[in-house]
């Protein structure tokens, strides 16, 4: 079975996303006008605005709504992407495409950007009430701006699938072999302790999920950081010459062979992919989760989540396995490539360390991980029986199964989900990418006018079948 999925694989990424994933970021980029770059300002201000402030509106209170903030939302959808993809994603891609995987990672990520913009603006656009919060995502604009159910339900399905089953087992065994390398602890027990404290977690509902994220994210992130520039400071004299490896490998000039520039390229893509989920439809999902005064504010907010995953915590990774110079060994691969880079740059304590911080990011990743897929098993159904299985399944089942199986299986799985789910919400944001680039010069317009604050309503738009913004 793992040989099938491994050819399937091979194909739909080597024949079909690779090109369309950068093809949509370039029209996208020039849409917006390089929104990703023009607007990082307002990103940032966004951001720590909402982090200050905690949402947008006191008044809308008034009838007993419930409140995700702008920040809160960021934390979670950085939860799930700062995790596993970081720390062993990076090392796979080196370890199997070459320090040049790095280059179309960063690549992947200044295009994709764009990508996460206009999906997560529609996200905000198309969310609609549920129970007092807002609730969104791919399945509800593909089903609301296309009017298209069939592709609605396929999507749901998909991003349960990956996110909320395949994702998470790929976390867990990540957990289980970073603990294993590190303090020789069994992966059946390890397993069992992830499951019971994820069951815990998920059937408390998004707004436990927003306020574990909030304060696990930015301590794990910035304490990784911090760790990497003190190597890199100490390794400056051979930065030059890292940065010479990455761009020569990445166009093949050291390869010389066009089979093992298809492998740099497909992997770095890959694993950018993975790592920072642009474009794959599942940051929209929080996104839309968010009280905001305006759909664009979430958007620029989400392409910021992207530069954060892979243009640093990716980068993190993957100049230390590159400064030790490990990544040619063929018996290192995974997480236990980045314990043992980090373990030669300061010794014994690298590889515990990477065991602590892979339980963070990893963990975060399972419970974000987790509502991802609870959103879209609420689009299809309301019955609490359907949920209460999923939320086993998610968080039960799917960990443990990831604990016990091989590491080559459980991203394969994971690859060929991502494919089909990145490939669905692709069609859906470049048919309905008209209605963010609006919004977007409505929002710059408020700005220029002197509007600190911009606002949307749905008048605005009066073709569409809005729930929300009156």
């Amino acid at each position: 079975m793992n040989e099938l999925i491994t050819q399937l694989n091979d194909a739909l990424w080597g024949y079909v996303l690779i090109g369309v994933l950068t093809a949509c970021g370039l029209w996208f980029t020039w849409k917006t006008r390089g929104v990703q770059f023009r607007m990082v300002g307002e990103m940032f201000r966004l951001l720590t605005d909402s982090a200050t402030s905690g949402h947008e509106h006191p008044k809308d209170n008034d009838g007993g709504r419930k409140h995700i903030s702008s920040f809160q939302a960021f934390a979670v959808s950085v939860a799930t992407r700062v995790g596993t993809g970081n720390l062993a994603g990076v090392a796979t891609a080196i370890a199997v495409g070459g320090p040049g995987a790095v280059f179309w990672m960063w690549t992947i990520a200044l295009i994709g950007s764009a990508t996460a913009f206009v999906e997560s603006t529609l996200g905000q656009l198309f969310k609609q009430r549920h129970e007092g919060w807002f609730i969104g995502g791919p399945a509800y604009y593909i089903l609301k701006g296309l009017h298209c159910r069939w592709m609605a339900y396929l999507f749901a399905v998909l991003l349960t699938l990956t996110f909320g089953l395949s994702y998470n087992s790929i976390q867990s065994n990540t957990i289980c072999g970073a603990m294993q390398e590190a303090f020789g602890w069994s992966p059946l027990v390890v397993g069992i302790v992830l499951s019971a404290v994820a069951l815990l977690i998920v059937f408390g509902g998004i707004h436990r999920i927003a306020n574990v994220s909030a304060v696990l994210v930015p301590l794990m992130a910035i304490g990784y950081f911090l760790l990497v520039v003190v190597i890199i400071v100490l390794n400056l004299e051979h930065i030059p010459h890292m940065l010479k490896t990455i761009v020569s490998n990445a166009f093949g000039w050291e390869q010389g062979v066009g089979g093992a520039l298809g492998a740099t390229i497909m992997n770095g893509v890959k694993r950018g992919l993975f790592s920072n989920e642009a474009g794959e439809g599942s940051a929209p999902n929080v996104a839309a989760t968010a009280t905001v005064s305006h759909p664009v504010k979430q958007g620029l907010i989400q392409a910021l989540g992207v530069f954060t995953d892979t243009l640093l915590v990716c980068s993190c990774t993957a100049f230390v396995i590159l400064i030790s110079g490990l990544y040619n060994g063929p018996e290192l691969n995974g997480i236990a490539l980045t314990q043992a880079a980090l373990g030669s740059e300061i010794g014994a304590f690298g590889p515990i360390f990477i065991a602590l911080a892979i339980l963070l990011f990893a963990f975060s990743s399972i419970i974000g991980n987790y509502y991802y897929g609870e959103a879209n098993i609420r689009f299809m159904t309301a019955s609490p029986t359907v949920l209460t299985v999923y939320r086993l399944f998610s968080g039960g089942v799917m960990v443990m199964f990831g604990a016990l199986t091989n590491l080559s299986l459980v991203w394969n799985i994971g690859d060929l989900c991502m494919a089909l789910l990145t490939a669905c919400n692709l069609i859906a944001i470049l048919l309905l990418g008209k209605h963010v680039f609006r919004l977007l010069d409505d929002y710059r317009s408020q700005k220029k006018n002197g509007i600190k604050e911009p606002t949307f309503h749905r008048t605005l738009m009066p073709e569409l079948d809005l729930d929300c913004w009156e």
